[in-house]
């Protein structure tokens, strides 16, 4: 079953493809910054009864050489028979497209990891048919990034950085260091800063990582002040609610609501505002009187004018 981690382990590549170089930095396999990459077809199935499919496959010019195709799986356990079907990836791609292959493999522990690495060999009495060496990224050899500032510099790498380590003790303080660092990317680009706040709420899911990204993307510590478009939305929902619950409030009560009435309290957004209408409405004698900022609402008697 395809899991959130899973998914977000491989639509990071598809998706922000600059964090490829970073990648492959760590790896020790140079490329270029400026390297072109497009994404194919996953589908490596010849025939119908036999369904083979990656999860991600992209073509990669680097500026300073010929293209290769980057195959990309995301492991989260050691499943031997990945060890043939990686095999398969690799010679079909290249059978297919008449370009050499690399397989990169994300894992989530470092156990899966160390099985990874391989290499997988096909052969028998003695003689190695073929041999495959994966890429391996995971917690051994991501960067754990605690500093918001190191995040803010390459937020892909860091993202990809806090899904290889969810499992980790340093997780709270690698998500705690992204949110300081979107905060800031979101005064430049909002967009940017979203994509990674949704990214990992979607892709950490019900874990005690996605937990505590859920708290930290919470209202106190996420929106006050910055305008956002999450912030903008929960605060006019939160305003909508107040102002259906005022006017359920007079309804209830028996208090004629006019057209002009009823227009000031649905359109206004200032939630310290509604929040004294409502109070006012449990009193009022006349729906007018929610507005009398200069005087305080009479006291309840329980009776209805």
């Amino acid at each position: 079953m395809v899991t959130s981690a899973h998914e977000g382990m491989h639509r990071i590549f598809q998706e922000r493809p600059e964090i490829l170089t970073p990648v492959f930095g760590m790896l020790g396999v140079p490329l270029p910054g400026k390297a072109t990459v497009d994404a194919i077809t996953t589908d490596a199935t010849e025939t119908r009864p036999l369904e083979r499919r990656l999860d991600t496959v992209l073509r990669v010019g680097p500026s300073d050489g010929d293209d290769f195709l980057l195959a990309i799986e995301s492991q989260s356990k050691k499943v031997e028979s990945k060890e043939s079907s990686w095999a398969y990836y690799i010679a079909y791609l290249q059978a297919k497209y008449g370009l050499p292959v690399l397989l990169l493999v994300v894992c989530q522990d470092r156990s899966t990891a160390k099985w990874a690495v391989g290499p997988f060999d096909c052969g028998t009495r003695g003689w190695t048919a073929l041999r495959t060496y994966p890429l391996v990224a995971g917690p051994h050899n991501l960067p754990v990034i605690t500093d918001h500032r190191t995040a803010a510099k390459n937020l892909a790498l860091a993202v990809l950085s806090a899904l290889a380590h969810a499992r980790s003790p340093e997780r709270d303080a690698i998500l705690e260091a992204i949110d300081r660092a979107l905060q800031e990317t979101q005064q430049t680009d909002p967009e940017t800063a979203g994509y990674f706040y949704e990214f990992l709420e979607v892709s950490l899911g019900d874990t005690p990582a996605g937990e505590k990204w859920r708290e930290i993307m919470s209202f106190v510590t996420y929106f006050p002040g910055r305008g956002t478009v999450r912030e903008t939305a929960y605060l006019e929902g939160k305003a909508e609610g107040e102002a259906k619950g005022i006017l359920l409030v007079l309804e209830v009560r028996g208090i004629p609501v006019s057209d002009t009435v009823r227009e000031r309290i649905t359109t206004c957004t200032d939630l310290d505002r509604l929040d004294t209408w409502l109070e006012r409405a449990r009193t009022v004698t006349r729906a007018e009187e929610l507005f009398d900022e200069d005087a305080d609402p009479p006291e309840a008697t329980g009776e209805r004018a």
